[in-house]
């Protein structure tokens, strides 16, 4: 598969990952107006340390595969991303194996700053170069793209997304817990 279809390919999981976030955030908020949306998230709050784990199991698997077998080498923000989003996995392990859902408050503060600085390495990518500092101290910059599709999705937008998806979904676990 060539590196173009499968930037394509990840960018249109994306926008379908950034559909169902925001379709979750409007359950979860109008939730006690309509009643039925209970219902709906119910599925999410039982379900969602697993939901949690494979997701970040999935986001690991494609950076580890642009990086490691694509040779495509993070720059210093992403390494930073990819901090909050691996520790993830360990917690979410941790949390099946023991039966906790006292991991999502853990999850949401990692998610939280890892969302911040997806977003702040997204800006870098779309913004006129050198509207912002670029902490870059070697190699790789941190505005130079490895997927942009759609005009708007990079590769720190994919992890921007994921933290958000996992934000959400850990409320929805919250609540349950």
């Amino acid at each position: 598969m060539s590196v173009e279809t499968l930037n394509y390919l990840v960018a249109l999981v994306a926008v379908v990952l950034q559909i169902i976030t925001v379709a979750l955030f409007l359950a979860y908020l109008l939730r006690k107006q309509y009643t039925f949306l209970d219902d709906v998230i119910r599925p999410v709050g039982e379900w969602g340390i697993w939901i949690g784990f494979l997701t970040v199991l999935g986001a690991m698997g494609i950076s580890l595969y642009y990086s490691e077998i694509l040779g495509f080498e993070p720059c210093p923000l992403c390494w930073w991303i990819r901090v909050f989003m691996y520790s993830q996995a360990v917690l979410f392990a941790v949390a099946l194996w023991r039966k906790d859902t006292n991991v999502t408050m853990y999850s949401i503060a990692l998610s939280v700053i890892g969302f911040t600085v997806a977003l702040y390495n997204h800006a870098l990518q779309v913004l006129p170069s050198g509207s912002l500092p670029c902490p870059a101290s070697g190699t790789v910059s941190c505005a130079q793209r490895i997927i942009f599709e759609f005009g708007y999705i990079t590769f720190p937008l994919l992890g921007a997304t994921l933290f958000a998806f996992l934000i959400i979904v850990m409320l929805i676990v919250r609540r349950r817990a």
